[in-house]
């Protein structure tokens, strides 16, 4: 009977033992997938405008191959899904917007570039966070569905700043569900997801993320000082002001200290954490730029953070649609090698 007990209790232990094992594992896939995602760039003001091309950015064949010969590894892509999905059951996502994505994802692929597909400007879901949840979820089933067999290289990440009503109380038990239809297709795919209070910092500190799904990466956008980063932007609320400095010690300890709250939840999560956003407006001095650019680059890397600049080609811009050419400040801020 001692024999059977002792038996038992050792299976139990091995079989605890290689879960933690493949959960350890699973980890340390996850953190490799993030540092893949690198040093990357937003097509910003794309598919997420009210049209393509509305807001400065219509996708062009040659803005991949740019991107990649110039060094970046990844392209985050903004979409504006709910533009083109049915307003009632089942919620149908129009084919239009579905080819251009496929178009894309072929884009970056071929070039050797990672992407990560996001949800992005769904205003309804900010107002009626209960009631758009379902539109949510049926709008990931079938985006899921429909990439299930593309490569690791292209992430998804479930919904771009949530923000207004869709507060951490509502937001957190939004993600479960969302996962869920992602994972009914795409078992292995790494998700990306930030918390609310439009995916800043704070918003880590209160996102609640399923224990068991390990392969899920954070996220948070960084734009601090608004007032510095957003100034002469007229529809911001950082309104039309200009010449807002940034550069003195102060100034680099707090984003010291914003991106050391965001390494210890990193830490306390075991899990990794990419910036999808970060960026100046092109009013802010040049010189206060470049300088912010270059600490939060930096300081960004020295924590493991992978990063995606915002913008590629509009009014944050790195590159020059017009000449084609980077702009070598910012650029070289972001790619200093």
């Amino acid at each position: 009977m001692k024999n059977s007990i002792l038996w038992i209790l050792m299976m139990l232990l091995g079989a605890s033992f290689l879960v933690g094992c493949q959960a350890k594992k699973t980890d340390v896939e996850t953190f490799a997938a993030n540092e893949r995602l690198g040093r990357g760039v937003n097509f910003g003001n794309a598919l997420d405008g009210p049209r393509e091309g509305a807001w400065g950015l219509y996708l062009k064949e040659e803005y991949f191959s740019t991107v990649a010969e110039a060094g970046f590894d990844t392209i985050r892509l903004p979409i504006r899904w709910a533009k083109y999905a049915d307003v009632y059951e089942p919620y149908e996502l129009s084919e239009t917007i579905l080819s251009r994505v496929d178009w894309a994802i072929e884009q970056a692929l071929a070039n050797d570039l990672n992407i990560i597909i996001n949800v992005h400007h769904f205003d309804a879901i900010m107002q009626m966070p209960e009631i758009q949840t379902e539109r949510l979820v049926a709008i990931w089933a079938q985006i899921a569905d429909r990439y299930q067999d593309y490569p690791d290289s292209v992430y998804f990440e479930i919904l771009n700043e949530p923000h207004e009503k869709l507060t951490n109380e509502l937001w957190n038990p939004m993600i479960p569900p969302v996962l869920a239809v992602i994972r009914e297709t795409n078992p292995n795919r790494y998700v990306i997801i930030g918390g609310a209070d439009w995916n800043n910092i704070s918003g880590l500190q209160t996102l609640e993320l399923p224990k068991d799904d390990r392969r899920i990466i954070g996220t948070f956008h960084y734009y601090a000082p608004h007032e510095f980063t957003h100034q002469g932007a007229s529809w911001s609320s950082a309104g039309d002001s200009s010449a807002v400095p940034w550069g003195s010690e102060a100034d680099v300890k707090e984003l010291q200290s914003a991106f050391d709250l965001a390494l210890a939840w990193s830490e306390s999560e075991n899990r990794p954490l990419f910036i999808c956003e970060f960026g100046t407006f092109y009013a802010a001095p040049l010189a206060a730029r470049v300088a912010w650019t270059t600490a939060v680059r930096a300081e960004a890397e020295k924590r493991g953070f992978s990063w995606t600049y915002w913008d590629f080609g509009t009014d944050f811009a790195v590159y020059d649609l017009g000449t084609k050419e980077w702009r070598e400040p910012i650029f070289k801020a972001l790619l200093p090698e």
